[in-house]
C-alpha cells in the first residue's frame, strides 16, 4: 500500500470490501442511534448526573494578569455556611503537567500547575472553595482576600520576544519549554529544498502578512466535571472530555495516584470543537473526590468559558512566494509568529499543522516554515477546530489571490497550475512532526476538481443584479479558496474496538472513541452492521468508558471515521469468523468453504445457516461460547481530504458590513459513510468559519481583561445572519481504507475565511488581510483606500 503499511489488516479483506459496490447500512442516510434520546431529553449529560447532596467546588480566579500570590486569607470564607475547605498552592501537590491531551509523551511543555503561587493571565486560578451546595462556594469566593505582588505584564507576542520583557515561565521546575528566558514555548524551523536560492531564481517576488484573531469555541454545554469515589474507593468521573482515556493518565500523574485506580466517563456532551481535548478541571474535580470522599462537581460559567478555558491561537503569518513568469511556483516561505497564551498547551502541535496541512497544497520545489510560538499574559490557547489550519489557509489562499490579481492571471487558472493532484508525494508534512519516522504521504485520492466545479456552479452569479438606493450604496463581489487537510495523526493515532455476540444475534459494540455529537457513534455502528449484514438497530453502542471500552487516543485529529472505523471493521470481521466456524460445525462443513450471503453462510453443497441460528447455537449448542472479539488499528496514512469554497458577499459601503449572500462548501471526503451526517459537518463548519471570519472576536483591555465575555457581546453568527449553507459531498474512493473514507468534521473551515476576504476584494477592491471582517475594520479599510 503507497505511503505506509497498515498495522494488522488483512490486504485481502481490504480488497474484498472495496470490491463490494451494494451497500446495505454503509453510505445510507440512517438516523442517528441516539436520535430518539436526544430529542425527547433522554441522555444524561454530566451535570444530570450529579446526585444530591454532592459537594460544590468553585475556582477563586486572580484579577491580575501577572502576579505573585503573597497571602491567601481563608477565614472569612471558612465561616460561610456550608464551606468545609479552601484549597490554595499550599494544599495540593506542585507537579508540573501540561493540559493538552494528546499521545505521551505529550509534545507540549510541562508548565501548569494545579494550585500555583504565580498568576499568569486574568481568571487564573488561585484558589478553590469547597462547599455543600453553589450558592455557599460562591459565598465563600466573595469573602476571600487575597494579597497579591502585581508584576508587569505583556499582551502583545512581539512585546513578549523583546529584550527586556517580562518573563511568564521563569520557574526551575517547568520542562519542555523552547526558551524561558525569552518567553519562547516553542520554536519549528523547517526547509526543504533551498528558498533563498527559489526566489533568486524567480521572476516575480510576491510578501504579504495577515493576522488572525483570538476566538472561542463557545459550546452549548461548558466545561463540567463531577467526580467520587465507587464502592472500592476508586476514583470515578464523570466529564464532558474528547479525551477520556489522557484525561485518566493526566489525573492520575498530578495526583500521584495508580491509573488503575481512575475510571473516566464522558457521557453525551454537549459540543467540544477542540476546546475539550483539554484537562481543565478534572485534575482539581478528582483531587477534591480524593480529599474528601464525597461526590462533587464543577463547572466553568459563560463567562468563564471564554477566558479560563481555551482559545484558538492568534498568529501574525508573512507568505513569500517566487514565481516563474508563467506562474509556476518556485519557492514558498511561511513565517509565523504565533500567542500561546499564558500556557503552552498544544502550542507546538497547533503551529507544526498551520504548515503541514497548508504548504502542501502547491507543489514547489523549495519551502520553508518557521514558527515562533511565544506566552504573553493573556488567555491560553489551545486546540481547536481545524487546529491550526484555518490560521495557514487566510494567509496561503489570501496569498494567492493576491498574486494572481498582481500577475494579471485568473486565480483560479494560477491555483491549478501548483496544486498537488493524485499520485504526488507530499514532502511537507512529514517534516512538521505529522507522524513517526517512515511516514511518506502519497496522495492515493483527489477530487479537487470537481470540488470547484461544484462549488462554483452551486453560487449563481449575482453581481449585477445589486441595486443600491439613495441611503444606501452596495456592492457585491464573489470569491473563492480551497483547502487540504487530514485524516487522523499517522503513526499516533491508534483506536480500539470490541463486539459481543448476543444470543438473539444483537451485537454489543464497545469502542474508546468519544462522539461529541457528531455522529461517530451512529458510523461506527453503520460499519459494524455493514459487516455483520445486519441492520444499525441490532447494534447497539457503548462508548467513552475507561474501563468498559477499548483505549483510544479520542475525538481528534479528524481520525475517528478512519482509525476507529477500520478498528470495527477488523473486529466484525473477527466476530462474523467465529459465527462462521460455528455454521461449519451446524453444517458439518470447512469454514474456509462457507460464504456470507443476505444474513446467512451457505456451504459449497448449498446448505444454509442464519446468522442467527449460528448466534443462538453458539451458546446453547454442544461447543457453548461467548464470542467476543477486540481488534485496534494503528496507520502510517493520512489521506487528505480536499475542499472547494465558493461565496459571494455584499458589503454597504456606508457602513462597512459584510453579508454573506450565498455560500457553497464541497468536500472530497472519500466515500460517505452517512450523508446526513456529512452534511451536518460540513454545514457546521461553514458556520463556525463564517464567524470566524467577519463577526467573532475576544477583545480586551489595556491590563488584559476580556471586554466581551458573554453571548450577548460576543457576537457568534444565528441562523438569521446565514444563508442556506449549500454542503456538496464529492465522492473519491480512497484506497486505504476497506469503506474508501477520509475525514469531513475539520476540512471545511479552513477555506471559508480567506474565500470571504477575496470576495469582499472583488466587491471593493480592498484586500483586507486582517480577521475578523467587522463593519468597523471594513469601513476604516474602505476610507483609507479612497473608496
Amino acid at each position: 500500500m503507497s505511503g505506509g503499511t497498515l498495522k494488522g489488516v488483512d490486504t485481502e479483506l481490504m480488497k474484498a470490501w472495496r470490491a463490494k459496490t451494494e451497500r446495505r447500512v454503509v453510505s445510507k442516510r440512517l438516523r442517528k442511534v441516539d436520535a430518539e434520546a436526544l430529542v425527547t431529553g433522554a441522555p444524561h449529560y454530566t451535570m444530570d448526573m450529579v446526585p444530591d447532596g454532592a459537594l460544590y467546588a468553585k475556582i477563586f480566579r486572580s484579577p491580575h494578569a501577572h502576579a505573585i500570590i503573597k497571602k491567601v486569607r481563608k477565614d472569612r470564607a471558612l465561616e460561610v455556611p456550608g464551606v468545609l475547605m479552601v484549597l490554595t498552592h499550599e494544599d495540593v501537590p506542585r507537579i508540573p503537567f501540561t493540559t493538552a491531551g494528546q499521545n505521551y509523551p505529550e509534545p507540549s511543555p510541562y508548565d501548569t500547575y494545579m494550585l500555583d503561587s504565580r498568576v499568569r493571565h486574568v481568571g487564573d486560578r488561585v484558589a478553590v472553595v469547597v462547599a455543600e451546595d453553589e450558592a455557599a462556594a460562591e459565598a465563600g469566593c466573595d469573602l476571600l482576600e487575597v494579597d497579591y505582588e502585581v508584576l508587569p505584564a505583556v499582551f502583545d507576542s512581539r512585546e513578549a520576544l523583546a529584550d527586556g520583557a517580562p518573563l511568564i515561565h521563569d520557574e526551575p521546575d517547568s520542562t519542555g519549554i523552547h526558551d524561558a528566558g525569552r518567553n519562547l514555548a516553542a520554536r519549528i524551523d523547517v526547509e526543504l529544498g533551498d528558498v533563498a536560492r527559489g526566489f533568486k531564481e524567480a521572476d516575480h517576488v510576491f510578501e504579504h502578512t495577515y493576522s488572525v484573531h483570538y476566538v472561542q469555541h463557545v459550546t452549548l454545554e461548558p466545561h463540567v466535571c463531577y467526580s467520587y469515589l465507587d464502592g472500592a474507593r476508586r476514583l470515578v468521573i464523570v466529564t464532558a472530555t474528547q479525551v477520556p482515556f489522557h484525561a485518566r493518565r493526566i489525573v492520575a500523574r498530578v495526583n500521584q495516584v495508580p491509573i488503575s485506580r481512575i475510571r473516566v466517563i464522558k457521557p453525551r456532551i454537549g459540543g467540544a470543537f477542540g476546546g475539550k481535548q483539554e484537562i481543565v478541571l478534572e485534575d482539581l474535580c478528582g483531587h477534591i473526590a480524593l480529599k474528601t470522599g464525597r461526590p462533587v462537581a464543577m463547572e466553568l460559567k459563560r463567562d468563564e468559558e471564554f477566558y479560563c478555558s481555551r482559545t484558538r491561537h492568534p498568529q501574525s503569518l508573512t507568505m513569500k512566494t517566487g514565481l516563474t513568469s508563467g506562474g509556476r511556483i518556485l519557492a514558498n516561505e511561511m513565517r509565523v509568529l504565533a500567542n500561546t497564551g499564558a500556557y503552552g498547551s498544544h502550542a507546538l502541535t497547533v503551529q507544526s499543522n498551520t504548515g503541514s496541512k497548508s504548504l502542501p497544497l502547491y507543489k514547489s520545489p523549495n519551502v520553508k516554515f518557521v514558527a515562533d510560538v511565544v506566552y504573553t499574559n493573556l488567555p491560553v490557547a489551545g486546540a481547536m477546530r481545524g487546529y491550526g489550519a484555518p490560521q495557514g489557509y487566510f494567509a496561503l489562499e489570501s496569498h494567492m489571490d493576491e498574486i494572481a490579481h498582481a500577475m494579471g492571471m485568473d486565480p483560479l487558472e494560477l491555483r491549478k497550475i501548483n496544486m498537488i493532484r493524485e499520485g504526488d508525494e507530499d514532502p511537507i508534512a512529514p517534516q512538521l512532526g505529522e507522524g513517526k519516522a517512515g511516514f511518506r504521504r502519497i496522495i492515493n485520492s483527489c477530487g479537487m476538481d470537481r470540488c470547484i466545479e461544484k462549488a462554483i456552479a452551486a453560487v449563481p452569479d449575482t453581481r449585477k443584479e445589486v441595486r443600491s438606493g439613495p441611503f444606501r450604496r452596495i456592492v457585491r463581489g464573489r470569491g473563492m479558496a480551497v483547502c487540504m487537510h487530514g485524516t487522523g495523526i499517522p503513526g499516533e493515532d491508534m483506536g480500539g474496538a470490541t463486539i459481543k455476540v448476543n444470543e438473539d444475534c444483537s451485537f454489543n459494540l464497545l469502542v474508546g472513541a468519544t462522539d461529541l455529537g457528531t455522529g461517530s457513534d451512529t458510523i461506527l455502528a453503520q460499519m459494524a452492521a455493514e459487516v455483520l449484514g445486519v441492520s444499525l438497530d441490532d447494534i447497539v453502542v457503548y462508548s467513552s468508558d475507561t474501563d468498559y471500552t477499548p483505549f483510544d487516543v479520542g475525538a481528534y485529529g479528524s481520525s475517528t471515521t478512519y482509525v476507529s472505523g477500520m478498528a470495527v471493521v477488523m473486529a466484525a470481521e473477527k466476530v462474523r469468523d467465529k459465527l462462521r466456524e460455528v455454521a461449519g460445525e451446524l453444517m458439518g462443513a470447512d469454514p474456509a468453504e462457507i460464504e456470507f450471503k443476505d444474513g446467512s453462510f451457505v456451504s459449497a453443497s448449498g446448505k444454509r445457516v442464519h446468522m442467527k441460528e449460528a448466534a443462538l447455537k453458539s451458546f446453547y449448542g454442544e461447543t457453548k461460547q461467548q464470542i467476543v472479539e477486540s481488534a485496534s488499528f494503528l496507520t502510517l496514512e493520512c489521506p487528505p481530504p480536499f475542499g472547494a469554497c465558493v461565496v459571494e458577499v455584499e458589503v454597504d459601503l456606508d457602513t462597512g458590513a459584510v453579508k454573506i449572500v450565498d455560500i457553497a462548501s464541497a468536500v472530497d471526503l472519500g466515500r460517505v459513510v452517512n450523508p446526513t451526517l456529512a452534511e451536518g459537518q460540513i454545514i457546521g463548519s461553514v458556520s463556525m468559519a463564517v464567524g470566524y471570519a467577519i463577526s467573532e472576536e475576544m477583545r480586551f483591555s489595556e491590563d488584559g481583561r476580556m471586554l466581551n465575555a458573554s453571548l450577548m457581546d460576543y457576537k457568534v453568527p444565528t441562523s438569521l445572519d446565514l444563508p442556506d449553507i449549500k454542503a456538496i459531498i464529492v465522492e473519491t474512493d480512497e484506497p486505504t481504507h476497506p469503506f474508501g473514507v477520509k475525514s469531513v468534521g475539520e476540512v471545511c473551515v479552513d477555506n471559508v475565511p480567506p474565500a470571504i476576504a477575496n470576495a469582499i476584494f472583488d466587491a471593493t477592491g480592498v484586500r483586507l488581510r486582517d480577521l475578523p471582517f467587522t463593519p468597523e475594520r471594513v469601513l476604516d479599510a474602505l476610507k483609507e483606500a479612497g473608496v
